[in-house]
């Protein structure tokens, strides 16, 4: 289909940014549960990891769009109970909060689950295999309320990592996969398990069922409103959809004018955007990212987005890493212009940056004076009182100027 539209690269920095819920307007003083729910969805996922060397990577999208928010607000409207929970847990792009409103769009997802598809193949394994011990799991939560599934586990010893699940573990997993509990809350970083009926208000549990098709299409277009111009692999991997799935609903999607084709300077491959899409003039936005920010995650749009190569390194062994253990990247002036290993130690009451490492272009003094303001305001948001640069490199050198 030849392309309606045409973005210079420039113009397609803008439209994900802007689509990405940046602005670089100042923020209100007090931030309210309104605008984290706003924010939330806008972007319709934040991914949840466990690493901790900073703060858990699902509330820092939220910290670099709104900057200094109470954290509690995204525990309110994740795992409270009542009204004021606006999200559930689910697999959206990884293990993700996502807007209630998206529960009925991922119904889908979930009855592949029970029939073993779309799921590790361990799991499918074992729900083939293993239905009585899945049948008696669930009966206890039934009968219990929220459980963990150390509550559960029939194992003298203790579990060890995720290929070491006891039975009662994957018994959970693939009930909360096939949509039979969801996540009630978290004990620390646990899981507890509950049924949908407790846990997910009534009105989207009822709500009419979808097919496939129109459900993919729904995930397709928040995609697209998400990222503001996209590739199909883009829009794809958003929320994680299969090749074959996202081909045909797109082509359905581009027939009914519901999405445009569209070309961006610099990429070989088609892209595509919603039909009311406006380009901001500028994005001069500031902030320190995630490595698991929906900006950034799809690393190959992040290269053809800002020329920016990004590997997260802490998986790789201490003498082979070039940039740290945890680093983020920081964006400046619509430019991803550095990236900075931190973490927040907690007992000294300081936030550490281990290393400070610009690009190519690098950062001038507004620039470094941005630098030095995001991390006194991350540490501020965590609680720490300091921010000490251990980096022996000329960029830090210029930053400890600024901070």
């Amino acid at each position: 289909m030849p392309a309606e539209l045409s973005f210079s690269l420039k113009q397609a920095r803008r439209l994900a940014l802007a689509a990405q819920g940046f602005s670089g307007r100042p923020l209100p003083v007090t931030i309210r549960p309104a605008q984290v729910n706003r924010l939330i969805a806008r972007l319709g996922i934040l991914q949840i990891d466990s690493v901790n060397a900073l703060v858990r990577s699902h509330y820092l999208p939220l910290f670099s769009r709104l900057g200094d928010y109470p954290a509690q607000l995204l525990d309110q409207a994740a795992w409270s109970q009542g009204r004021q929970r606006t999200l559930f847990e689910y697999w959206g792009h990884e293990a993700s909060l996502l807007p209630l409103s998206l529960y009925p769009l991922m119904r889908w997802r979930m009855q592949r689950a029970s029939q073993g598809q779309g799921i590790y193949q361990q799991l499918a394994r074992f729900g083939q295999e293993q239905q009585a011990t899945i049948r008696r799991v669930l009966a206890a939560v039934e009968e219990q309320g929220a459980l963990g599934a150390g509550s559960l586990s029939t194992r003298e010893e203790r579990a060890g990592p995720w290929w070491d699940w006891s039975a009662e573990k994957h018994a959970l997993e693939w009930l909360f996969a096939a949509g039979e509990v969801t996540v009630a809350g978290r004990r620390g970083f646990e899981r507890l398990y509950d049924l949908p009926e407790r846990v997910i208000p009534s009105s989207i549990l009822q709500h009419s069922p979808l097919s496939e098709a129109d459900a993919q299409r729904g995930l397709l277009l928040h995609a697209a409103s998400a990222l503001g111009v996209a590739t199909e692999k883009d829009l794809r991997d958003y929320f994680r959809l299969e090749l074959a799935d996202s081909r045909a609903r797109l082509a359905e999607l581009l027939e009914g004018g519901e999405l445009l084709a569209c070309e961006v300077e610099g990429w070989k491959q088609a892209a595509y955007c919603l039909p009311a899409v406006k380009v901001p003039r500028s994005v001069p936005a500031s902030a320190l990212l995630s490595p698991f920010d929906s900006l950034i995650w799809e690393r190959s749009r992040t290269e053809r987005l800002f020329d920016f190569r990004y590997r997260l390194e802490i998986y790789t062994p201490q003498h082979k890493r070039v940039y740290g253990y945890y680093v983020l990247p920081f964006l400046h002036h619509e430019r991803i212009a550095a990236r900075v290993d931190l973490r927040a130690e907690r007992a000294q009451g300081r936030l550490a940056v281990h290393a400070v490492h610009e690009e190519e272009q690098g950062l001038d003094e507004q620039g470094m004076q941005a630098l030095a303001s995001s991390l006194r305001g991350m540490a501020n948001w965590l609680g720490l009182a300091d921010v000490q640069l251990n980096c022996p490199r000329a960029s830090a050198q210029r930053l400890r100027g600024f901070l």
